[in-house]
């Protein structure tokens, strides 16, 4: 799916990312055709290779919002020679300006999620439900048990039993995936594409009051 797309060129990639953004095989293509040369360029910044993993995720989400209103031929015209030379330009502005946390507390792992699964998990989280989106992110990225995850919203006020945490864990898995772009569940979940429409997937559901 991403090869197909290597013989169009930087501007053709981007026109495309830009008018279909509901797919994701465009940036992926992008990041792929780039990504080796922005993260030599990290490599050499960073304290420990941890760090360059993170800064590397961190510096391909900033690309990945500041190319949805790139105009190349604007840039290209006030003195950026190519798009390569504006990604290098961007990855030197978050080397020099995004602070880094300690090595102990970056949990984020190169391997387990490339930097475009990244940006659109992150972008599918936020379409989630907010009371929900809250205990897919306790369960996964803090790994509260859904015990905990009922004490701590029933402490807030929110009348709720572990048994319904479960329900609306699995929910949200169901929605996150509903909301993930089809071809970025192919290219990194190894699922099928299908011909119906996402939105029609999943209802989205509501937490009792």
């Amino acid at each position: 799916m991403v090869k197909s797309l290597f013989p169009h060129s930087d501007q053709e990639l981007l026109t495309l990312f830009q008018h279909y953004p509901e797919q994701g095989k465009y940036f992926t293509a992008i990041f792929c055709r780039y990504s080796p040369i922005v993260y030599t360029l990290i490599q050499h910044s960073a304290r420990s290779p941890v760090q360059a993993d993170y800064l590397f995720a961190l510096t391909w989400r900033h690309i990945y919002y500041e190319l949805r209103g790139l105009d190349l031929r604007a840039e290209m015209a006030s003195g950026t020679n190519s798009f390569q030379n504006w990604l290098i330009n961007i990855t030197a502005y978050c080397i020099n300006q995004l602070e880094l946390p300690p090595v102990e507390s970056i949990q984020y792992n190169l391997q387990a999620s490339s930097p475009p699964f990244w940006c659109y998990l992150e972008q599918a989280l936020e379409q989630l439900p907010p009371e929900i989106r809250l205990m897919v992110v306790m369960a996964q990225t803090f790994h509260w048990s859904e015990t905990r995850i009922a004490a701590y919203l029933q402490a807030e006020g929110e009348a709720i039993a572990p048994a319904e945490v479960r329900i609306y864990l699995q929910q949200g898995y169901q929605l996150l995936e509903a909301a993930l772009p089809e071809d970025i569940c192919a290219i990194y979940l190894g699922k099928e594409v299908t011909s119906e429409p996402q939105s029609q997937r999943y209802a989205m559901p509501t937490l009792s009051q």
